[in-house]
């Protein structure tokens, strides 16, 4: 009996799933790119079931890939194709434990559809701010362990700023539990921030405490036309001033990513009468019901008209036409795969630079891709673009899409290196990015990570060849 068989026979058959049709959807990455093997999806039913197999797995030394709703960009979640590691499904692991209403903080199990738990933060009045394009399916403790951004980042941060504390089984079995939603909290080390965009390499999230804002009285959500991509910077900061810092997100949009998009979709319309080369989408919010966040809002927009800095926009007269607004900006991705995929960069720059960086990487593509299809879109309130590159009409995408990466990424990417950004801003290291983590991380932090990780996985059990070189 080899080791992954006996670990199989020591676990409890209800948390061994052995069914290779059921377990297919877990070896494939969520952008197809990887596919690999595994003899069973293990689906613990609690944290005392994450401990049993991972101290279990350590004894055989059998390692152990952790999943939660498989929405990863850089294959994080994928096991190797040798068959020898096993995967673990936390899916199951999926009530919320505590909703404290009065200390605007809710705790739930890992493996909850980050959707759901929104929902159970809306039911009492309040406000989970982390939002995705994902958040049907991906799970929280997925999110955290990729660091997770979103829409809200401007107003509310990464995941990384919500957590207030967390449940993780380390690799060798034990427990590290500082669940209690404190704000201040100074004992010694912040631990749980070694386990948050760590990717499942240093441990299992079981559970989680995060912080929620009170739920918003007034949106409003404003689509707009740009003259120059030049004056993002100082559109944000007018808005910002405006609306008394009461922007949630500062959406940006080209018109090449609206038109893949709407070719892609017939069904779909522009929302605006004049076109553009730049659309911003920006929602403004407000717990308050005395503050009068439209009026805020249409003086910004009288203000952006008279500067020149916006040719034609629209307020959204309806929460419908605000989700319409929304559904255009988050079926992007959509639109891309349609048109072959995408070479996707996930990059982040200062804000006071996103514009120069877009024009910079964007002749970049002109001389080294010519007729390639550039779709920019992103969360320009935090200095994150989606820079993504899709194959002329008539190139084979696959084709294109390996050549650009050999020879024209290399190109932005060290252009991201000299504007002091960063090559990954929110989708995680994983597999994909570990060679660009070894020439574009910072100086010595390679070197932390691996002591890190040997310190704390010994037995190097824990989603072995992810994120650490």
């Amino acid at each position: 009996m080899n080791a992954i068989s006996t670990v199989l026979a020591r676990l409890p058959p209800d948390i061994v799933m052995r069914d290779q049709d059921i377990i297919g959807a877990c070896t494939t990455d969520f952008r197809r790119q990887y596919v690999g093997r595994t003899e069973a999806l293990l689906r613990p039913r609690n944290t005392r079931d994450v401990q049993d197999i991972i101290r279990t797995c350590a004894e055989l030394q059998v390692p152990l890939v952790p999943q939660a709703g498989n929405t990863s960009y850089c294959a994080a979640a994928t096991p190797a194709d040798n068959g020898n590691e096993l995967v673990i499904s936390l899916e199951r692991m999926n009530r919320v434990r505590e909703v404290d209403v009065a200390n605007l903080s809710i705790c739930a199990d890992a493996g909850i559809v980050l959707s759901s738990l929104q929902e159970a933060a809306s039911e009492a009045g309040l406000l989970l701010p982390l939002a995705l394009g994902s958040q049907q399916s991906c799970r929280i403790g997925g999110n955290l362990s990729t660091n997770a951004g979103g829409i809200s980042v401007l107003r509310y941060g990464m995941a990384r700023d919500l957590v207030l504390g967390l449940e993780v089984v380390l690799p060798d079995g034990s427990l590290f539990c500082e669940l209690s939603p404190l704000r201040k909290n100074n004992a010694g080390y912040d631990v749980k921030q070694l386990f948050i965009g760590a990717e499942g390499t240093l441990g299992v999230i079981t559970a989680v405490s995060l912080k929620l804002a009170r739920k918003p009285r007034q949106t409003v959500t404003a689509f707009l036309a740009i003259a120059a991509i030049g004056d993002l910077a100082t559109i944000l900061d007018l808005a910002q001033v405006q609306t008394g810092e009461a922007i949630t997100s500062f959406e940006y949009i080209s018109d090449t990513s609206l038109n893949l998009l709407l070719q892609a979709r017939p069904d779909l319309r522009h929302p605006l009468q004049a076109r553009s080369a730049h659309y911003i989408l920006l929602e403004a919010a407000t717990a308050s019901p005395v503050l009068d966040i439209e009026a805020a809002a249409m003086a910004l927009l009288e203000q952006l008209f008279e500067q020149g800095l916006v040719l034609d926009g629209t307020i959204a007269a309806s929460g419908q036409q605000a989700a319409q607004f929304w559904h255009l900006r988050e079926s992007i991705p959509e639109a891309e795969v349609h048109h072959g995929g995408s070479v996707k960069h996930d990059i982040a720059v200062r804000t006071s630079r996103l514009a120069a960086f877009i024009e910079a990487a964007a002749a970049v593509v002109r001389q080294h891709a010519a007729g390639a299809v550039l779709s920019a879109y992103g969360h320009v309130g935090d200095g994150n673009v989606h820079f993504n590159v899709v194959a002329p009409a008539g190139i084979a995408p696959e084709g294109f899409k390996q050549r650009f990466e050999a020879n024209v990424s290399p190109k932005i990417y060290q252009l991201v290196a000299e504007m002091e950004g960063s090559f990954s801003a929110e989708y995680g290291i994983g597999r994909t990015k570990r060679e660009l983590l070894m020439r574009h991380g910072a100086p010595g932090k390679v070197g932390l990570m691996r002591i890190l990780k040997a310190a704390i996985d010994p037995g190097g059990i824990m989603n072995p060849g992810k994120v650490v070189p």
